[in-house]
């Protein structure tokens, strides 16, 4: 499944923009019931006027309240992110540190967070376990575990520490785009012939085309053989989406198509 994962979420990165550590930080509080996407929109402007963590620490509160406000839960963001520039102003002397324990103690910044600043920002392998990684992993039976911090421990037992970062960023690409929480895409998933789970959702390889999210759609339903209409006259006769595609008649797929 390691394999696959990396064969098919080759575009993997962190989707949240920044250029320095500080940023990541800043960026990764944000996040917190928000989408990158959302958070992209905010951190140019914020970014250009926070450019350090002096900067963040003398913040007027009501106008980094303003220019964060879109994010949600922005009064509690200021004052983490307020008490973030301090504490790294006089624990630090104004750079952010790159070890585990140091980050974690510093405001707004718990284990996860703490993970993607180190994987992201220093090269230093971590795996972060947000909602999205957390029922794959469980989906998949790599770990029957419901504590983040004890996924973290089970999933790092399974996977090459040089790999941990990408393969955080790997399984939630997938979550976010094919294994989705209530209806995940089974007919049109790579992982589908070694996943224990397979079935959940539509093995249909039309219907669970239409369930395949992202700007690299195309590429991913390529990998199980459809075309990016979802039509599985292609797909290999080995893969699910091809068995699917044999087994059902063409009147059965017709109905099913809306």
């Amino acid at each position: 499944m390691l394999r696959e994962l990396t064969d098919t979420h080759v575009d993997a990165h962190c989707e949240l923009d920044f250029r320095t550590p500080l940023e990541l930080a800043v960026a990764t509080i944000l996040s917190a019931q928000s989408t990158d996407k959302g958070v992209n929109l905010v951190t140019p402007a914020l970014f250009a006027r926070y450019p350090t963590a002096l900067a963040y620490a003398q913040a007027d509160r009501a106008e980094l309240e303003e220019m964060i406000h879109s994010t949600g839960f922005f009064r509690n963001k200021a004052g983490s992110l307020i008490g973030l520039g301090a504490a790294v102003v006089e624990k630090h002397g104004g750079e952010l540190p790159n070890t585990l324990d140091e980050l974690v103690a510093l405001p707004g910044i718990g284990r996860k967070t703490a993970n993607v600043i180190l994987g992201n920002a220093f090269g230093v392998p971590g795996i972060t376990v947000d909602t999205h990684f957390g029922r794959l992993v469980r989906r998949w039976g790599w770990t029957d575990l419901e504590d983040p911090v004890k996924v973290e421990h089970a999933v790092g037992a399974l996977v090459p520490k040089r790999d941990w970062t990408m393969t955080s960023h790997r399984v939630i690409f997938h979550g976010r785009r094919v294994c989705h929480a209530r209806k995940p895409a089974c007919g049109a998933c790579s992982l589908a012939a070694d996943c224990p789970a397979y079935g959940e959702g539509p093995t249909d390889p039309v219907q669970a085309a239409k369930l395949v999210k992202g700007p690299s759609r195309p590429f991913l339903l390529a990998r199980v053989g459809l075309a990016d209409d979802g039509e599985p006259a292609s797909a290999p006769a080995d893969s699910p989406a091809g068995l699917d595609a044999a087994a059902a008649t063409p009147s059965a797929i017709e109905q099913d198509v809306p």
